[in-house]
């Protein structure tokens, strides 16, 4: 691996927590799919940390559509190999477990073999990658932890803890992408660089620039207050939305993406019972700039709960670059970003609101958006290149 650039001309092996095609890109995509253009990458999709709920037609949908696409060979979309193991997602059973330790690196190994990869990097987003350390003999091990997991309602905690201090002791690197979670693996490793979220800041900075607005946002009265994300109630602070939305009864609070990613319970009937409440699906990632266009500020209400207090949300530094002042409930990740807001009731919250609405000018939004600009993907890479080149050369982790 040349030293001065151990993130061109590799073979990536990425098992994430996610389908690829999934509604919501995250980090593992935005990563990958960069690292595609000059890398060889074969993406393992979901290794099913979540026990399925077989009432749930979201979750026997992906049942099915693994099922299908088990037995294929990789499948490349836009540069990346994406291989769909079939592996059972009951993890906190110990048999379980010994089986998919037998067949995720049998499966894997073949996709590898068919790919002609070798010595890959194996860049785990899912800890239960330590399964393949033996059988890939991986030339890098990289960790990337970007949520706590095992927070998670339907994960089995113990075995997911578990495995993650295996993989942390092969561990060449390990990214946190929030303060609380790396706080938590520096306890286990030393080998750990802060990397929180960031954004395709180029994108949404365009919303700053004349352009199409999202027609059903756009027929919404102004003030239009925007969040973009998964509607589920793991994350969603569903009472703070409902107070806020009776508080200010004239204001359009607008949700805007799938309702039950990842959560497929969340009841959102009373929020789509409140006439002020408008949830308008989802939307594709390179369409949400002309959703911020039309919006007029921006929230993050987010419950704080085990789950969340490790979270650094991607719409952070999304809403940024496209210049809206944002408000959030006070997720200690956030604690260092001096650009948003925050609130801890719905009162708070209408009246951070209410002041950014009063403030906010063309210049504000031109340098909120200028502020976010080095929070790129093509940064991140940079600097998860510069710490590989350190780990390799015996170095202290860049600061």
């Amino acid at each position: 691996m040349p030293e001065d650039q151990p993130l061109r001309g590799r073979n990536i092996v990425c098992v994430g927590f996610a389908d690829w095609d999934t509604e919501l890109w995250t980090n593992q995509h935005h990563l990958m799919s960069r690292l595609a253009a000059e890398n060889e990458v074969l993406f393992v999709e979901s290794l099913g940390l979540r026990s399925p709920q077989l009432l749930s037609g979201r979750d026997l949908a992906r049942i099915a559509r693994r099922l299908r696409r088990g037995l294929a060979p990789p499948r490349t979309i836009d540069g990346v190999h994406v291989l769909s193991p079939l592996v059972l997602p009951a993890h906190r059973y110990r048999a379980a477990r010994a089986l998919n330790a037998r067949l995720l690196p049998a499966i894997v190994s073949h996709a590898v073999k068919r790919l002609h990869m070798s010595r890959p990097i194996l860049w785990a987003y899912a800890p239960q990658a330590q399964t393949l350390l033996a059988a890939l003999q991986p030339g890098l091990v990289i960790y990337h932890c970007v949520d706590d997991i095992a927070a998670q309602p339907g994960v089995d905690a113990a075995s997911f803890r578990a495995a993650e201090r295996r993989l942390l002791r092969s561990a060449d690197l390990v990214l946190a992408s929030s303060p609380p979670l790396q706080k938590r693996l520096s306890e286990l490793s030393d080998r750990v660089l802060y990397a929180p979220n960031v954004a395709d800041v180029d994108l949404f900075a365009t919303a700053l620039q004349p352009g199409p607005e999202d027609a059903a946002l756009s027929a919404l009265p102004h003030p239009r207050i925007v969040f973009t994300g998964a509607i589920v109630q793991t994350k969603l602070d569903m009472e703070l939305l409902l107070a806020t939305a009776r508080l200010r009864p004239q204001w359009s609070i607008a949700l805007v993406g799938p309702v039950g990613a990842g959560d497929p319970g969340t009841d959102v009937s009373r929020l789509q019972a409140q006439p002020n409440i408008h949830l308008l699906g989802h939307r594709a990632h390179d369409r949400l700039p002309d959703v911020l266009r039309a919006a007029d500020a921006a929230i993050i209400p987010y419950s704080i709960n085990p789950l969340t207090t490790s979270i650094f949300p991607m719409k952070v530094y999304e809403y940024l670059a496209a210049g809206l002042p944002v408000v959030s409930t006070p997720l200690p990740s956030l604690a260092g970003v001096t650009q948003i807001e925050r609130a801890g009731s719905a009162q708070e919250l209408v009246q951070e609101l209410e002041q950014a609405l009063t403030d906010d000018s063309p210049a504000l939004r031109a340098q909120r958006s200028a502020d976010a600009s080095s929070h790129s993907w093509d940064r991140r890479l940079a600097e998860i290149s510069e710490a590989i080149a350190a780990v390799q050369a015996g170095e202290g982790l860049p600061a």
